[in-house]
């Protein structure tokens, strides 16, 4: 059996996975190896890695048991990013950076691009430019006992911001390019998964709230989805895409299947998103072989949550990795030197003789030269020299220059000690004087307490929504626009469907300006 799964992690080194927050301190070198183990797949893919090649860490990148792949974004630090994780019983025999194939190094590549003409180089420059694309190709073998070609496209495809028309064209674009790159891997004989995160939902029963979007059905990423996809998965539709979205061929009615919600309205809590992670399979390797295809919501330490499938076929790995591995960038592979290297143990007993007589030399040198200063110093003379070094007992020994009691003083008689009695009657007098002093002033830190507490009414106390009569909670608009930067309280319930009573209100009420 083959098992594969994908997951948007929203940063491979935040510390908000959810299943390591038992170790925080050994969090850095641990990361990867416990979501890989958590995962129990042999091919694992990440999206959303926010990691560039400056940042990424020889414990990120290597895991025992694994050969990783990394596709860095090129235009930001810190933004998408995709990589994949394959056990070493699933070496790839090739691995490809990239869609258009501009990135390709031409040894250890995929291959297979199609026809492109319809880009010009620098558009195709520009959507291989962030990161989203990874590709992995593998052997496999059928319990029939026959060997094919499997190539896994690792995929982050862009977000359509409503405000930025111009990355919607790029996401058509992109998805473009995606389609004629899996187009031309079939054509060539290989077996072809797609999986990631597509960032669309595709239907009505992928998105909680599809009724209240207006012209869910004609959003261009839904109606690419529909070219690409067979129109009733394994069953013979209208329409017969190359490919088969392998959760609906398993649960083509399962409601509230969701892979992504909102981290700022808890969302998750009422299970209120959207599917928009898949794993596509081209017909004939979904019908033949795919076993199972299943969403993972239990697993937290995303917004998303993992998608996989299992197929009925073993993989047949590599003898070597391909050129694109980690462990062969100059940082992991020992080529390029680090300071640390300088510092090792000599062991070569050569270089260690040779050493050690430079270290005795060295050390003979040194005795010689205080040797040479000691005796350039000026000595006191031994006899009257009063400035020579003391000896510790010396210390010790009772000092000359302090006046020694004289045995004719006087000491002052014990009654001229004592205080004399005092009596009762002035003692209360200074007791009840005492009182009203700090009568005096606790009433003078009331009267200045209560003066501060008008200057300053201290915060003020959260409205309450109508719908739940609970405190609310306070947001910042961080949209641009011309309410940029105001402050507003809204129901401090997760988000979810309206017809559920436990979900957010819709109260809103803007806050009043200090």
């Amino acid at each position: 059996m083959l098992r594969v799964v994908s997951w948007n992690v929203n940063g491979i080194r935040s510390p908000l996975q959810g299943m390591l927050c038992e170790e925080p301190s050994n969090y850095a070198a641990m990361v990867v190896g416990r979501i890989l183990d958590k995962l129990d797949a042999d091919i694992v893919c990440f999206q959303e890695t926010k990691v560039t090649r400056d940042v990424l860490t020889e414990p990120l990148a290597i895991t025992e048991g694994y050969n990783s792949y990394f596709s860095f974004s090129r235009s930001r630090s810190g933004y998408s990013g995709v990589a994949t994780f394959c056990k070493d019983s699933a070496t790839p025999v090739a691995a490809e950076e990239g869609l258009s194939g501009l990135l390709a190094t031409q040894k250890g590549d995929v291959g297979c691009y199609g026809n492109m003409d319809e880009f010009t180089q620098e558009e195709l420059r520009a959507l291989d430019s962030e990161g989203r694309a990874l590709l992995t190709q593998h052997k496999i073998r059928t319990w029939e006992g026959k060997e094919k070609i499997l190539t896994l496209i690792n995929v982050y495809c862009p977000h359509a911001d409503p405000g930025k028309p111009e990355r919607l064209a790029f996401k058509m674009r992109f998805y473009s390019l995606l389609k004629i790159r899996a187009e031309a891997l079939l054509a060539a004989g290989s077996h072809v998964i797609i999986l990631g995160d597509l960032n669309t939902a595709h239907r009505p029963i992928d998105h909680w709230d599809a009724v209240n979007l207006e012209c869910f059905e004609e959003d261009p990423g839904r109606k690419w989805m529909d070219g690409l996809l067979s129109s009733l998965g394994c069953q013979t539709g209208s329409h017969v895409g190359p490919f088969i979205d392998s959760y609906r061929c398993f649960q083509p009615k399962q409601e509230g299947a969701f892979t992504c919600w909102s981290a700022v309205s808890g969302a998750r809590h009422l299970n209120y998103g959207s599917r928009l992670d898949y794993v596509l399979g081209d017909r004939t390797l979904v019908i033949d072989t795919f076993q199972d295809s299943f969403l993972l919501p239990e697993v937290m330490g995303s917004d998303h949550c993992p998608v996989g499938a299992v197929l009925s076929v073993s993989s047949v790995p590599a003898k070597e990795c391909p050129p694109l591995c980690t462990r062969f960038l100059p940082e992991f592979a020992g080529t390029q030197l680090k300071i640390h290297r300088f510092l090792v143990r000599l062991k070569d007993p050569v270089f260690r003789h040779s050493a050690l007589k430079l270290n005795n030399k060295t050390q003979v040198q040194m005795h010689q030269n205080k040797a040479r200063v000691r005796s350039t110093r000026p000595r006191p003379s031994q006899a009257g020299s009063s400035r020579g070094q003391k000896n510790l007992t010396s210390y010790f020994h009772p000092s000359s220059s302090h006046p020694q009691a004289s045995p004719n003083l006087e000491l002052p008689s014990v009654g001229a000690l004592m205080t004399p009695k005092t009596s009762e009657k002035e003692v209360m007098t200074k007791v009840v004087e005492g009182q009203a002093s700090a009568s005096e002033a606790k009433d003078e830190k009331k009267i200045r307490t209560s003066f501060w507490k008008s200057v300053l009414g201290g915060p003020l106390s959260m409205p309450l929504c109508r719908g739940h009569r609970e405190p609310c909670v306070r947001r910042t608009v961080k949209k641009p626009g011309p309410n940029l930067g105001r402050h507003f309280y809204i129901c401090a319930r997760p988000q979810g469907p309206p017809t559920d009573p436990s979900s957010r209100c819709n109260f809103f009420l803007w806050s009043r300006p200090s």
